[in-house]
């Protein structure tokens, strides 16, 4: 009997069974790399002597860390990108109007279960939220994959997380997930496949799932990854005609560890600096802020702006606070332009900007400065992330960060 991971990695490596701790070389469905990380796989590329890329189909090359170019070192980074695009005839590039990866990948169909996914980046387990086996690889790693069309890996262990309760109204993914983190610390699931499961999942959107595998690689996972169902047959079917395979955990499987999590009595989730499994409930928190972040591959989808644009509606945020909202693609921009979630957002004081990481990794866009603290919706708070390694940042829901907006302090969305 064996896991999700165990079997897709079986699959990927043409190999009948395959068992944690296993070394593999497994075939690659979908390789992403940005304008960040980009260039050093390029150049890698280059060194080895490679002349073509093993399959441009399957390569996606987004550009939303440094967009629009807000220097002359990423602006020359575009150029050598879109060069190497060129020169190897990429299918699927995306320039500076497309949004996050993590977020432009699945909507735009280039993800479907059964897949093996790797992204230069560490936050491409996101899409393990529709059963697909992704993970995060270094530049060089990259290099490879693009010249040879696969990777070693060892196959992971699986905790799984079964997740029961009802969520109070004002509770979100985001609560759900930083309670994990906090539970499980920064290394709790090293180089394990971080599996979400129980009813509390199976009633959460693509959405939601979205967030809660995005930050698997917060307690050292390999992977995040939530069981297919028939709301991710939805999604894809919508979205994507590759072909795809379905895989389920067996529950007898002797790598698996289950651990189980009840939400009925969750309260919002903050963590608090510098870790992101520094986790408190947001009720045991008094902080004033300078700054709030709405956005990323974490928070920054439809929903996420709808959570905060009900908070938001008729308000005003707090004279001494800034707000910058960034949705996190070109599809959820329109779509928030279109259902008027903007207007409420520009109406109630805070900026909005055109979907790209922002703030996230110390980015153009929102920076903070010595002494002062952001509440985010992303993912880290390690000191420095998003700007001044003096300043400070809290992670929340989006719920939190409106309603935090209006007070300027942390508090809860009642």
């Amino acid at each position: 009997m064996a896991t999700m991971s165990e079997k897709i990695l079986a699959n990927a490596s043409n190999n009948d069974k395959v068992s944690a701790g296993d070394i593999i070389i497994a075939n690659i469905d979908v390789a992403m790399t940005h304008d960040l990380t980009g260039p050093l796989s390029v150049e890698s590329f280059e060194k080895i002597g490679a002349k073509k890329v093993w399959d441009p189909s399957k390569i996606i090359i987004p550009f939303d860390h440094q967009v629009p170019a807000d220097s002359i070192d990423s602006a020359n980074n575009h150029i050598l990108m879109r060069e190497f695009v060129k020169n190897q005839n990429i299918e699927h590039f995306y320039d500076v109007n497309a949004g996050v990866c993590h977020q432009i990948l699945p909507e735009l169909g280039h993800v479907v279960p059964g897949e093996v996914i790797v992204g230069a980046d560490s936050h491409t387990c996101t899409h393990g939220a529709l059963g697909a086996f992704a993970t995060g690889i270094g530049s060089t790693d990259m290099a490879m994959v693009f010249a040879e069309g696969n990777l070693w890996f060892k196959v992971p262990e699986t905790n799984r997380f079964n997740i029961e309760g009802k969520l109070k109204s004002n509770v979100f993914a985001k609560d759900v997930i930083l309670h994990i983190i906090g539970k499980m610390g920064a290394d709790g699931s090293t180089y394990k496949a971080c599996e979400f499961a129980g009813e509390t999942v199976k009633n959460m959107n693509i959405s939601d799932r979205m967030v809660l595998c995005n930050m698997a690689i917060e307690m050292g996972g390999k992977t995040g990854l939530v069981e297919p169902d028939d709301k991710t047959k939805k999604y894809v079917e919508s979205r994507s005609k590759k072909p795809y395979k379905i895989y389920k955990t067996d529950l007898d499987s002797s790598s698996l560890n289950i651990i189980d999590i009840n939400v009925d009595d969750l309260e919002p989730q903050v963590a608090c600096p510098h870790n992101v499994d520094n986790v408190k409930p947001v009720s045991e928190i008094d902080q004033e802020i300078d700054q709030v972040f709405l956005g990323s591959c974490t928070n920054g989808r439809l929903e996420d702006l709808r959570d905060a644009a009900k908070i938001l509606k008729g308000n005003k945020i707090a004279k001494q606070t800034r707000m910058l909202v960034i949705p996190a693609s070109k599809e959820v921009y329109s779509k928030a332009l279109d259902e008027g979630l903007l207007k409420i957002f520009v109406d109630s004081g805070a900026l909005v900007s055109a979907p790209c990481c922002g703030p996230c990794l110390g980015g153009h866009t929102g920076i903070i400065g010595p002494g002062e603290v952001s509440l985010s919706t992303s993912n880290r708070n390690f000191k420095g992330r998003q700007g001044s390694p003096e300043g400070k940042v809290y992670l929340s829901s989006a719920a939190v960060a409106a309603a935090s907006a209006i007070e300027g302090k942390i508090v809860a969305p009642e």
